[in-house]
């Protein structure tokens, strides 16, 4: 059919619109892509460049093409078709809304359109689309694997706590009826979120990898877990803590400040984003890795196609929970709060701490964040600021008495000094952990309060200790 709209014709391919000079089976994977994604039209008759070649339509034409449409695809696709004169050619353009069943197919094989490109949609993708299309989710089938044996009831009664203790009116410690109520079981059977909460024993399901490296290539210490998810998140923590920098800032106050390399809250809501949105139907591990320079956390699983980077740096999405059920009692216990806002904070926590903010990047079949260290200069200022404070604060006396205080990292000098008179500043720079010019920085310090002088020459010469 002709028809009689003002007809024009797009100048490039993009998302939802695509040329093809012939109708022929990338026509059809093509109309498949767009019904996977959000539509789109594909213009028969068109070269790539956008030049219209036209094409022959004879009167039977439109009809078979529609008929081997519909039979190529499952489940069968039928679009509009529009036979449409432009610059003295005949073209054809077919048109495939969002189909509201997904994953649609041609001849077994799942495509989606991802820009200007046809993606070949993997089994894990496929799966994905088919929950989100009934608006679920694959922790909240059953697991086929494990039954109510493999669950730990002292952890339900974990969780049953956790919840009461944010709750004014407590829920009964009845860990059936908790069970069933939050869906984690259902008809004596459990899913996959309860199996991944409450294992009584490691599973390989949940396995995250931690490693401390010395460089790129070196590891220090290095620990997989592979526990239940709440115990996963302490565990997590544990071993950063355990592998990141504190500092003391030594002021007028009888309690002195403690200052990680990194703000622990973030970290916190780090890990508690990638155990809550991992894809834990993928077959790769999350992983862990502490260099010196950064942390890197990555998670199988990346963003949304709907989602970009600058949509989650600037808050601009609706939230696509990957696993809502795991999601659900993560928020029931107030570990996380309102879908969605997990990013805004890592960001927020990074900024008010002084740090530089984390970067945000999908990575391979996964999603990454990398984060950085408040840099020792940076702590400098903040212990320089605190010193000014409590200065004007203090008497004179008080304030004279204050620049004898020292640093961790002085006094670790000093008894690097007291252990070996004769050592170097790279020595003293390897020994406490910090570049040469901080050492020589601190020396300077120790030399103005009285506490250390340089007997002799640079190469030749000892530190002496005065005091």
């Amino acid at each position: 059919m002709t028809t009689p709209q003002p007809f024009i014709l797009p100048n490039n391919e993009s998302e939802t619109v695509e040329f093809k000079t012939s109708f022929n089976i990338e026509t059809v994977e093509t109309l498949v892509a767009f019904a996977n994604a959000k539509g789109g039209s594909v213009y028969v008759g068109v070269a790539d460049t956008g030049a219209v070649v036209g094409v022959s339509v004879g009167k039977e034409t439109l009809p078979q093409w529609i008929n081997e449409i519909k039979s190529k695809t499952e489940p069968s696709l039928i679009p509009d078709a529009d036979m449409i004169e432009v610059e003295g050619n005949q073209i054809v353009v077919l048109t495939m809304p969002e189909f509201p069943i997904k994953p649609v197919s041609v001849k077994g094989k799942y495509y989606k359109r991802v820009g200007k490109s046809n993606h070949l949609l993997t089994l894990n993708e496929i799966l994905n689309m088919h929950l989100k299309t009934f608006n679920s989710s694959w922790d909240y089938y059953f697991d086929p694997n494990h039954s109510v044996l493999d669950i730990s009831e002292e952890k339900a009664l974990n969780i049953i706590a956790l919840h009461n203790n944010k709750r004014t009116i407590p829920i009964e410690k009845n860990v059936f009826e908790f069970l069933s109520k939050m869906e984690l079981v259902r008809d004596g059977k459990i899913t996959n979120a309860a199996f991944l909460l409450l294992m009584k024993n490691d599973s390989i399901i949940s396995d995250i990898e931690l490693g401390h490296f010395q460089n790129e290539i070196t590891i220090k210490d290095g620990i997989t877990i592979s526990t239940d998810l709440i115990s996963e998140v302490e565990e997590v923590l544990a071993f950063l803590r355990k592998h990141i920098s504190k500092e003391f800032i030594i002021t007028a106050n009888p309690a002195r400040i403690e200052r990680w390399e990194y703000p622990l809250e973030a970290l916190r809501e780090i890990v508690l984003n990638m155990i809550v949105h991992r894809d834990y139907t993928h077959h790769g591990n999350s992983s862990i890795k502490i260099f010196p320079d950064r942390i890197e956390f990555f998670n199988p699983g990346r963003l949304p196609d709907n989602i970009s980077i600058s949509d989650l740096q600037n808050g601009t999405y609706v939230s696509d929970c990957r696993n809502k059920l795991i999601a659900k009692i993560f928020k029931e216990i107030e570990w996380i709060e309102r879908y969605g806002t997990g990013i805004r904070r890592i960001r927020n926590y990074f900024r008010e701490y002084g740090s530089p903010e984390p970067l945000f990047e999908n990575f391979q079949h996964g999603f990454m964040v990398t984060s950085f260290p408040l840099h020792r200069k940076e702590i400098a200022i903040i212990e320089e600021k605190v010193t000014e404070k409590d200065t004007e604060k203090d008497t004179e006396k008080d304030t004279e008495k204050d620049t004898e205080k020292i640093t961790l990292i002085q006094e670790a000098i000093l008894g690097e000094i007291s252990n070996n008179k004769f050592i170097t500043i790279p020595e003293l720079s390897e020994k406490v952990k910090i570049n040469i010019r901080n050492v020589k920085n601190n020396l300077s310090k120790l030399k103005n309060k009285g506490l250390i002088e340089r007997i002799g020459p640079d190469k030749g010469g000892h530190w002496k200790i005065i005091k």
